[in-house]
C-alpha cells in the first residue's frame, strides 16, 4: 500500500527518465515481460483492452500494435507519466486513480496493469474496480515481480534492496533528493482467479476499502479522447 500523493510526486519528477531506467534495472527484460504479456491478451483477441498505469505507455502501444482492432485505452493517475506516453502516440489516455476509474461497468474485455497494482494506494481497492469495469468472463493480467524460489532468493534480494535504490536514484537523477526515489519495489502475489476453468493460481484474500480520490483539478482528467464512444460515466 502506498502514499497516492508521494507515489505522484515520485513519477512525475521522473517521467522524463522512467524508461531508460526501467530498460536498464530490468537489464532489458522488461521488453520480454511485455512481449509476453501482449501474447497472452491477444489469444483472447478482446475488443476493448484497458492499461492501467499505463505509465509511459509502453504495454498500450505494444497492445495497439498486435491488436489494431481493439480499443486500447491508457489510464494513470499520473499526468506527466501520460503526456510522455501521448508523445509516444498512445491515444486515448485517461488521468484516472485505479481505485476510482471513470469508466462505466462491464466495460472491457481485457485489463493490464503491469508493475501498477504495488504502487497503488489499496490493492482490494483497485481489484474492486478493476473487476468492476471487467465484463462477465473478461481477462486481468497482472505483469510484476514476484520472489524467485532458493538459492535465487539470496540474490534477488540483495539486489532488490542494496542495489537497484541506488542505481534507480543515479538513472532518474533523484540520488540528491531521496523523496524523490522510485517507491520501494515489494513482489505482489496477487493473481485473477481463472473464468475459463482452469485451476487458480495463488489468490491473496484481502478485506476491501473504501477507495480514494484524485485531486480536483486532475480526477478523471480526459487527454485525446475517442470522440463518440462511451468509455465512462459521461459521453466524450
Amino acid at each position: 500500500m502506498q502514499n497516492p500523493a508521494k507515489v505522484r510526486g515520485i513519477f512525475s519528477a521522473i517521467a522524463s527518465r522512467y524508461d531508460l531506467a526501467n530498460h536498464l534495472l530490468s537489464g532489458g527484460l522488461d521488453f520480454l515481460w511485455r512481449a509476453k504479456a501482449v501474447r497472452l491478451i491477444a489469444q483472447r483477441q478482446p475488443r476493448r483492452i484497458l492499461d492501467l498505469a499505463t505509465g509511459s505507455g509502453d504495454l498500450g502501444l505494444a497492445l495497439t500494435k498486435a491488436l489494431p482492432q481493439a480499443q486500447v485505452v491508457g489510464a494513470d493517475f499520473c499526468l506527466p507519466m501520460l503526456q510522455v506516453a501521448a508523445a509516444k502516440g498512445l491515444r486515448p489516455l485517461v488521468v484516472a486513480d485505479g481505485t476510482r476509474m471513470p469508466f462505466a461497468d462491464n466495460y472491457f474485455d481485457a485489463i493490464t496493469v503491469a508493475f501498477g497494482l504495488r504502487n497503488m494506494e489499496s490493492w482490494p481497492g483497485a481489484l474492486q474496480e478493476m473487476a468492476r469495469v471487467l465484463r462477465p468472463g473478461g481477462h486481468l493480467l497482472l505483469l510484476d515481480f514476484s520472489m524467485p524460489r532458493p538459492p535465487f532468493a539470496i540474490i534477488y534480494r540483495f539486489y532488490l534492496h542494496r542495489i537497484l535504490p541506488h542505481l534507480a536514484g543515479f538513472l532518474t537523477n533523484t540520488s540528491a533528493n531521496p523523496s524523490n526515489r522510485f517507491p520501494p519495489v515489494r513482489p505482489c502475489s496477487i493473481s485473477s482467479k481463472p473464468t475459463d476453468g482452469s485451476p487458480p493460481g495463488p489468490v491473496l484474500s484481502l478485506p476491501v476499502l473504501s477507495p480514494s480520490t484524485l485531486p480536483k483539478n486532475e480526477s478523471d482528467h480526459l487527454l485525446f479522447p475517442l470522440h463518440g464512444t462511451r468509455l465512462g460515466r459521461t459521453r466524450i
